[in-house]
C-alpha cells in the first residue's frame, strides 16, 4: 500500500508527541533512579491479530526521547497475536526508552485498533462488489482524533471530514434554527461555502430528500433510515439528480452494513471505526544493555 506518513505535519507531529510525553511525566521520573544511562535495546510485540497502524506517530515520540526505532514491518501489514509478532526493535537510554514505552504502546493500540476495524469491513464490502466510500465520522477521541483519523487511511477507509472547515454538513439543529427550513439553510451556508466546499444536509424523512434536492445541495445524508427506506430514497434521488452524492448514516453495524451495500448509496459512514473499536494489543520488554 501506499505510504500516508507524508501527509502528516511534521510540526503536529513534535506538538503531538511532547504533549503526550509531557502528560505521563509532568514532573519527577521517580523510577528513572533505576534506569540511569544505561544503554539499552527493547522489543515491542504485538499480542493480538491486527493491522499495523500509528509508525509515524511512535516514531514522534521516540525521535523526542533520542532513541532509534527499527521497524520490522510497514503500516498496513497485518500482524498475527498467536504466537506473538515482533513488531519493532528500539535503542537507547533506559530512562527514555521507558518514558516512550507507554505513550507509544498506547497510540499504536488504538490506531491499529480502527485500521483493523476498517480493513475488515471495508473487504466485506469488497467482497460484495460496493465500490463506495466506506467513511468514518468526527465521533473521535477529543486531542486524538488525527491519529483515529490516520489509523482510518490505513485500514483503506475514507476520513469523511476531519473538522468543521472541511465541508458543510447542515444537521438537524442547523436546520431547527433556521426555522425547519432546508432551503433557507442551504442559502445561507452557500454565501460562506463558495465554489470550494460542498454543502452536505442530514435528512431525517424522504420529505426531506426532496427538499434538500431541490435546494441544490452536494451530499444527501439518509440519516438513522431503515433498509427499506434507504433502498426507496437513494433510487429515487439518483434516478432524478444522479450527480448528489448519498451517504447513509446512523444505526449502521457491521452486521448490517452490507444490506445498505447497494448501487445508489456511495458513502456508508459509521461512528464505530473511530468510537468504541477494540484495540490492538502491544508490548514492549527491554532485552538487554548494549
Amino acid at each position: 500500500m501506499s505510504s500516508f506518513s507524508n501527509i502528516l505535519n511534521p510540526v503536529i507531529l513534535k506538538e503531538l508527541a511532547n504533549a503526550w510525553i509531557k502528560e505521563d511525566l509532568p514532573n519527577f521520573d521517580l523510577g528513572a533512579a533505576l534506569a540511569a544511562d544505561e544503554e539499552v535495546v527493547a522489543k515491542i510485540y504485538c499480542k493480538s491479530d491486527g493491522v499495523l497502524a500509528g509508525i509515524p506517530f511512535a516514531n514522534a515520540v521516540f525521535n523526542e526521547l533520542n532513541c532509534s526505532p527499527n521497524w520490522c514491518f510497514n503500516e498496513g501489514e497485518h500482524l498475527k497475536g498467536t504466537p506473538t509478532t515482533e513488531v519493532a526493535y528500539v535503542g537507547g537510554k533506559a530512562q527514555r526508552v521507558l518514558l516512550a514505552e507507554r505513550t507509544v504502546l498506547n497510540t499504536i493500540s488504538r490506531c491499529s485498533g480502527v485500521a483493523t476495524t476498517a480493513k475488515r469491513i471495508k473487504n466485506k464490502l469488497q467482497h460484495v462488489n460496493w465500490n463506495g466510500y466506506l467513511a468514518g465520522t468526527r465521533k473521535t477521541t477529543p486531542g486524538f482524533r488525527i491519529v483515529e483519523k490516520y489509523g482510518l487511511l490505513i485500514g483503506g477507509a475514507s476520513t469523511h471530514r476531519y473538522d468543521l472547515s472541511n465541508m458543510i454538513m447542515l444537521k438537524d439543529n442547523h436546520i431547527n434554527i433556521c426555522g425547519g427550513s432546508i432551503k433557507s439553510a442551504v442559502e445561507q451556508t452557500r454565501a460562506v461555502a463558495g465554489f470550494v466546499n460542498k454543502i452536505e444536509v442530514e435528512c431525517r424523512s424522504h420529505k426531506e430528500v426532496v427538499e434538500a434536492a431541490s435546494a441544490g445541495v452536494d451530499i444527501v445524508m439518509l440519516d438513522n433510515f431503515s433498509v427499506k427506506d434507504a433502498k426507496a430514497s437513494s433510487l429515487w434521488l439518483k434516478q432524478r439528480q444522479p450527480e448528489i452524492l448519498i451517504e447513509v448514516s446512523g444505526g449502521i453495524t457491521e452486521e448490517n452494513i452490507l444490506d445498505y451495500a447497494v448501487p445508489t448509496v456511495d458513502i456508508i459512514s459509521m461512528g464505530c471505526l473511530v468510537q468504541g473499536y477494540q484495540t490492538v494489543d502491544f508490548s514492549m520488554k527491554i532485552l538487554t544493555s548494549k
